[in-house]
């Protein structure tokens, strides 16, 4: 019996915005327009700079979970947080938007709550510093079976592949999923990623039903400058095939079932979440049974919306957008 539609397994990321001048970011160090990874002590440093804090959960996975949510199926997401101030207001937000937050905060002398800190500048720059904290520590043990092996979907989020231990979680709720009769799915989220676990990634998609990268990831992953030869490749060792590519047509790719969907082309007022929410768009229409077409175009619909305001959530009703292009009843 499946308990829920869709499960995510990410890394839980509050981000916090506040708005400053160029001379703020001279005097602590911060580069201009650029994300920064940094550690524990000037991520706590930034985080107490701040003035006028916003803040809102974020997470690749973790978005399109909140994009499948708010399209009215049964979602839960898997991720650790630390049980601090930041890691309570995650857990809680997720749940205030429908979507279960499976595993509690964690207490203790593990690192703090994951955040991305965004300083933006009159200028509308933004100057992004994440600390990637306890997130990233993800392992077996937080993905439980009765959650992963009644999931109809589990997505995954490729960013997490960077340790041992997010590698053996995949690999295990993946398993449950698909021994439950769910179907499997993964962004692979980066292609500097993709370069560091090229191997382990490929023998990971054998295991997987469902496959989103865009043009850069595909090629890395297949070390190929020809993109269809790798599409044609990746589709003989997975099951559906997704691939983006900035403003062009979609490529779908299932065994000889080949698709391309058209994008229509907008001038973004924030491109943050485009991905996610595609993802949440394509994937509801694989949950529901639409066809490629179908839920390639909902996918587009979606990453549209959110590209066309702040933030990486939907704030439009995107079935409504559904219904009005005549992909929904």
């Amino acid at each position: 019996m499946t308990k829920y539609q869709a499960v995510g397994v990410g890394n839980a990321i509050v981000d916090v915005i506040s708005q400053c001048d160029d001379a703020f970011l001279a005097r602590m160090g911060i580069d201009k327009g650029v994300m920064q990874l940094i550690e524990t002590e000037r991520a706590e440093l930034l985080y107490e700079a701040m003035e006028n804090r916003a803040q809102m959960p974020g997470g690749s996975a973790a978005n399109t979970l909140a994009g499948l949510g708010a399209l009215g199926l049964s979602t839960a997401f898997i991720g650790r947080v630390r049980d601090d101030e930041l890691g309570r207001y995650y857990a809680q937000s997720l749940e205030d938007v429908g979507t279960d937050f499976v595993n509690p905060p964690v207490p203790g002398g593990e690192g703090p709550t994951s955040r991305s800190m965004i300083f933006v500048s009159p200028d509308g720059e933004r100057s992004m510093n994440t600390y990637l904290g306890i997130s990233t520590d993800l392992g077996p043990k937080d993905v439980p079976a009765e959650v992963t092996g009644q999931a109809g979907l589990l997505f995954l989020e490729g960013y997490l592949y960077d340790k041992p231990q997010g590698k053996e979680a995949f690999l295990t709720a993946a398993r449950d999923c698909r021994a439950g009769g769910g179907k499997a799915a993964i962004t692979l989220s980066d292609p500097f990623c993709v370069d560091r676990h090229r191997d382990d990634f490929r023998r990971l998609v054998r295991e997987l039903d469902i496959v989103f990268g865009n043009e850069h990831e595909w090629k890395s992953l297949y070390q190929t400058e020809d993109l269809g030869m790798a599409l044609e490749q990746a589709a003989t060792e997975s099951g559906l095939i997704i691939c983006t590519r900035s403003g062009q047509d979609v490529a779908i790719v299932e065994g000889d079932e080949s698709v391309s969907v058209p994008v229509r082309q907008i001038i973004p007022t924030d491109a943050t979440g485009a991905g996610d929410q595609f993802a949440a768009g394509f994937l509801y229409g694989v949950i529901t049974g639409r066809s490629l077409e179908v839920s390639g175009r909902m996918g587009c619909i979606a990453a549209a919306e959110v590209i066309s305001h702040f933030g990486a959530r939907p704030e439009a009703d995107v079935m409504q957008m559904f219904r009005a292009e005549g992909l929904v009843g």
